[in-house]
């Protein structure tokens, strides 16, 4: 019962949308085609359920379609960008989501106008939008900003962007992606998202890390060498004695200021005295060469028991004093949804498992055919209007020749 009344009301809020429109224009067979209930539907939800605000919203956006002329756009105005790899649409996610990728240069904005950009990116959510299965009505935005050298552009084209995504095309952005910016951009773009729409949506994230763990590194397939100046682990006579063929190293404990010297006996007269030596004292058990000279400095109390370690004496733990609840900071106040670092590094954990099943659409390179053939007539040009009568032409040429 409860799901029948909520159908219900959905149908007649959908009808009341319609009827709005209807009474303030009618409607071209565009427009109604456009007017899905499935548009409606994401109208009504980001509106709150308003009817006469999702009606005024819906017939602005129809307006704005009709002045940018999206039902004329196609793949022949963008030749340029298309055979750059500007704009483009790289996949699908696992989710079947179109992952639309922005490669746009610095300069492009010196030699192109805010309306020209605005079709290119309007054409590049159209075929997004064409190309979507019948369960999904979303799409993923990338931004590669490794060829943006100045924060501040990069910052106007992504607000810019967001602005015609959430007011022209309300709940179609899944998520938005900014991808490698420069470091000012972090602080620019922290000051500059409670001003932007869809800023809960949009995320910076670095793929430094993510496209060397995505790639086939050979590197990590062969074993880091170690370096052959020393051995990590040398082999030391017993009794801390060390014996070559010219020199021997011997630890005395009758000399407290220097107990270790050097002589030049024979490495059999070496070993001898090590083992003497060792036989002879048990508080210099386990000295080397490596630790002799620390303990030359040692108190003799030290000397004489060198395997032990003595714990350092706890000291007395310090009470707190416990903060009071009745002194907080104002700014908890004046700002409840400042939050705190902890949270902004699970906010950027969560972007980086987010982006990281993306990675592989990012990387892949553009080839401009295969994004031509998911452009469904007309935005595909004339070659994709001409091209079925051009291979049914060809087939019926086969089929003579072969008869």
């Amino acid at each position: 019962m409860g799901s029948e009344k909520k159908e219900k009301s959905g149908r007649e809020r959908i009808d009341a949308v319609l009827q709005i429109l209807k009474k303030q224009a009618p409607l071209s067979l565009n427009q109604e085609k456009f007017c899905s209930d499935s548009c409606i539907e994401r109208f009504l939800k980001v509106r709150g359920e308003n009817v006469k605000k999702a009606a005024k919203h819906l017939r602005a956006v129809l307006s704005w379609r009709e002045a940018i002329g999206t039902e004329h756009l196609m793949a022949d105005e963008f030749s340029a960008e298309l055979s750059d790899g500007v704009a483009y649409m790289s996949g699908i996610d696992d989710e079947g989501r179109p992952v639309l990728i922005f490669r746009i240069k610095q300069d492009y904005p010196k030699f192109h106008s805010q309306k020209s950009y605005v079709r290119l990116l309007v054409f590049t959510l159209e075929v997004a939008i064409s190309s979507m299965s019948r369960f999904v009505d979303q799409f993923v935005l990338l931004f590669d900003a490794g060829f943006f050298k100045s924060s501040p552009a990069l910052l106007n084209l992504l607000m810019c962007t967001l602005k015609i995504v959430g007011d022209y095309y309300p709940g179609r952005l899944h998520r938005a992606f900014v991808v490698d910016p420069l470091p000012l951009f972090h602080y620019l773009w922290k000051g500059a998202r409670p001003f932007a729409d869809l800023w809960g949506s949009t995320a910076v994230v670095s793929s430094v890390d993510l496209e060397a763990t995505a790639e086939d590194c050979s590197l990590t397939s062969y074993p880091r060498t170690t370096s052959l100046r020393f051995d990590p682990s040398p082999k030391l006579a017993a009794g801390g004695c060390s014996a070559s063929s010219r020199f021997s190293f011997t630890v005395s404990h009758l000399d407290s200021v220097k107990p270790w010297y050097l002589s030049t006996t024979t490495t059999r007269d070496a070993s001898s005295t090590a083992t003497a030596t060792a036989t002879a004292t048990s508080s210099l058990a386990g000295v080397s060469h490596l630790t002799a000279r620390s303990y030359s400095f040692a108190s003799p109390a030290a000397r004489s028991a060198p395997g032990r370690s003595r714990a350092p004496a706890p000291s007395p733990a310090r009470p707190r004093t416990p903060r009071p609840s009745f002194l907080q900071s104002p700014s908890t106040l004046l700002f409840p949804f400042r939050k705190e670092g902890s949270a902004a590094g699970s906010r950027a954990a969560r972007a980086r498992e987010a982006f990281a099943p993306l990675v592989q659409l990012y990387i892949r390179p553009y080839d401009e055919q295969v994004y031509r053939g998911k452009m469904k007539p007309p935005l595909g040009g004339l070659a994709a209007i001409v091209s079925p009568d051009v291979k049914l032409h060809r087939r019926q040429v086969s089929q003579q020749q072969r008869i």
